[in-house]
């Protein structure tokens, strides 16, 4: 750091490679964001707050720079974010640097990358533990399980964010992209893409900060309805589903009434959740994204489990508010519902009553008891997630010469690829046995390269 003082050019060199990951690394260690700890810790951040390294590094967020640019700027401040509180965080966070990372974020709508990749920083800005590159998943993982408080951000970040939200709502409409993903279900027409699925993971992150004007500037804008019709017209994104029930329980756990009565009067969330398991198969509609497969029996939705998990919630937190057990008791066919197919549903979903081979002295125990064990047992998630998206991001699984063949190598499916969201759906829908959750998650060979995998065989064999 001394050199580097003594050279202030240095850092601008840097940030000119930042798209070459291993410099990246090296800002990363220079920025103090590592284990690394430098003896006058607290001098080296005022003093790297000083410079302007900060405006160079958010400027690589623009469209015009490539996307390896664009995620590994992000990256970097994502670091920084993680290491708050100090200098380069709060300089980070304030107001002006906000504007200008929204601006990238917006600069040119036809660019997903310098989107995606400046809403994971301000997401960050609003929960740093979310985007912590030692455990990428652990702490979604917990959330989409447990619930968590509300977390503690500057007011003055969340209000900057504010007044560019009614942008990001006109990107939410896909309606006008011509593309077309054929999938086994049926084709999607447009496909989602992974922009708008970062939009909605930022807004359901905003939502959890608890902050009462992020609140009523999503209600106004129509950001919550918008989103909340995404849930019901891509059936089939389970990555989807899980932001929406986190801006869901968000709404209905808030203190806020207005928020409830959004959600449960003008979205009319009730009327819909019936709607959808009276009639579970997906329509033949061709003005809708999704459509079924011509030829094929119409497949049923995607999302009656999240249904069926946020009804619930509902019921549990009736129980609690008498304002939303107002608008439950109001709603005769909801009743009805609840008290059959609800009901019945729950009771067939028990895992501990199922049979399967199971000791007689686990069918007592209640759907909590599995919450308990999060707690009680400590399975290293994120051992097995990173050990998952190496798998992925290696293409250990594809046919590498047909990509190179096709020259694919570089290109951007917007539904089809596989990030840290993907990989939590795979981790979240495990079931683990009592005997072997351990092992499960501690093996860090399930995803052992190929060439090892070979090697290990021929030294077996000779």
């Amino acid at each position: 750091m001394n050199y580097v003082q003594a050279h202030q050019d240095v850092f601008r060199q840097l940030v000119d490679l930042i798209g070459i990951t291993s410099i990246m690394e090296v800002l990363v260690r220079l920025v103090g964001a590592d284990d690394h700890v430098y003896p006058n810790f607290t001098d080296v951040m005022q003093w790297l707050a000083d410079s302007n390294l900060l405006e160079m590094i958010v400027d690589k967020l623009s469209p015009s720079n490539p996307p390896e640019v664009n995620a590994n700027a992000a990256e970097t401040l994502c670091a920084i974010t993680r290491n708050a509180p100090s200098a380069l965080a709060t300089k980070l966070s304030s107001p002006s640097f906000v504007a200008r990372i929204f601006d990238h974020a917006l600069e040119d709508s036809h660019s997903k990358s310098g989107l995606v990749n400046s809403l994971s920083v301000c997401i960050s800005l609003l929960d740093p533990k979310r985007s912590a590159m030692s455990s990428p998943l652990m702490h979604s993982f917990r959330s989409h399980h447990m619930y968590e408080s509300p977390i503690p951000v500057n007011p003055e970040t969340i209000s900057a964010m504010l007044p560019k939200l009614g942008n990001l709502l006109l990107l939410l409409n896909v309606r006008s992209d011509e593309k077309i993903l054929p999938t086994t279900y049926g084709v999607l027409k447009p496909p989602l893409g992974k922009h708008c699925l970062k939009i909605v993971e930022f807004i359901a992150v905003l939502l959890r900060t608890g902050n009462e004007a992020a609140e009523m500037e999503l209600v106004s804008s129509g950001t919550i309805k918008r989103i909340l019709n995404l849930f019901f017209e891509y059936p089939y994104n389970n990555a989807l589903h899980h932001h929406v029930e986190s801006i869901i329980m968000s709404c209905l756990e808030t203190k806020s009434d207005a928020m409830v009565d959004h959600l449960l009067q003008e979205c009319d969330l009730i009327g819909k959740f019936l709607q959808t398991d009276k009639n579970p198969l997906i329509s033949g509609d061709n003005n809708k994204p999704t459509v079924p497969a011509d030829g094929k029996q119409a497949p049923r939705a995607g999302n009656l489990g999240h249904i069926t998990r946020i009804s619930n919630k509902l019921v549990q937190l009736g129980n609690i508010s008498s304002h939303i057990q107002t608008y439950l008791q109001e709603n005769s066919e909801w009743m009805e519902w609840q008290a059959t197919v609800l009901q019945e549903r729950n009771v067939v979903e028990n895992v501990y009553r199922w049979a399967c081979g199971r000791p007689t002295a686990l069918h007592d125990r209640t759907r909590d008891s599995d919450e308990d064990d999060l707690h009680d047992r400590d399975y290293d998630v994120a051992a097995l997630a990173n050990n998952l998206s190496q798998a992925f991001r290696y293409k250990i699984y594809g046919n590498e010469d047909n990509e190179e063949d096709n020259g694919n190598l570089d290109r951007d499916d917007e539904d089809v690829y596989f990030d840290d969201e993907s990989a939590e759906v795979v981790i979240s829908s495990l079931r683990l046995g009592d005997d072997q959750g351990r092992s499960l998650f501690t093996n860090s060979n399930w995803f052992a390269f190929q060439e090892d995998r070979i090697g290990d065989s021929l030294v077996s064999i000779s």
